[in-house]
């Protein structure tokens, strides 16, 4: 199925110019006309009318917990999963690595892809239609947002914990790195003393890997606290 037939079915969208459309499905690795400009579009359009959304339905919420609501609505993992649930992934062009490596399963071609397809409809179609895509697309994931203060990093969240108590703060390291370049798995460690906890992470980044291992000590911790109660 072509992208512009895709668009139409899955969200309604009457594309005009179909090839800047195939544009923002085709990966760096393909050569030739790619995405990476049209995601920088598509991201601006993305923070702008989701930073409107959250305005409109959180009238009540400071602007920093505006700040922490839009980071959870426009990171990474979220705009993958939306990705996903479009079958984004069919409809990517890649070059032969990525084709082998998995790249239409990987979050960041799928989240690059993502936004590249907004500034896409953008051009096409003007910010009005790319507002109407993005809303359709997003508004279900702004009304399952938790609790602003929630949506804090792990690594935040832990060292607000430790500092509210008086307790050192954690030691992170890296402990390794594999694979290839443009496919690496880090693994990090995070370390309590005070505590007496240890755990690891993995991530895509050193900085995912760490976020993952802050959250399994968020999570001893809470099952600590659990079992004294």
């Amino acid at each position: 199925m072509a992208t512009a037939e895709w668009l139409r079915q899955r969200l309604g969208y009457e594309c005009r110019d179909p090839a800047l459309m195939e544009a923002a499905m085709t990966h760096r690795s393909a050569g030739g006309r790619n995405n990476e400009r049209l995601e920088f579009l598509g991201d601006g359009v993305l923070n702008c009318v989701v930073a409107h959304l959250l305005y409109r339905e959180f009238p009540l919420a400071t602007e920093g917990e505006l700040s922490r609501l839009r980071a959870g609505v426009v990171r990474e993992e979220s705009l993958a999963a939306v990705a996903t649930s479009l079958s984004l992934g069919d409809h990517l062009t890649l070059g032969p690595g990525e084709l082998r490596s998995g790249g239409f399963r990987r979050q960041s071609i799928l989240a690059d892809a993502l936004e590249a397809l907004f500034g896409a409809v953008y051009l096409d179609g003007g910010f009005e239609k790319a507002g109407e895509v993005i809303e359709k697309l997003m508004l279900p994931r702004i009304a399952e947002l938790p609790d602003a203060a929630e949506l804090k990093d792990p690594k935040t969240r832990l060292q607000e914990y430790l500092q509210a108590r008086g307790l050192s703060l954690p030691n992170y390291a890296l402990e390794s790195a594999q694979g290839e370049a443009h496919n690496q798995v880090f693994t990090a460690s995070c370390e309590v003393d005070s505590l007496g906890l240890r755990a690891h992470g993995q991530g895509q980044s050193r900085r995912r890997a760490e976020q993952e291992a802050a959250q399994r000590v968020l999570d001893a911790i809470r099952s600590s606290m659990s079992a004294e109660k």
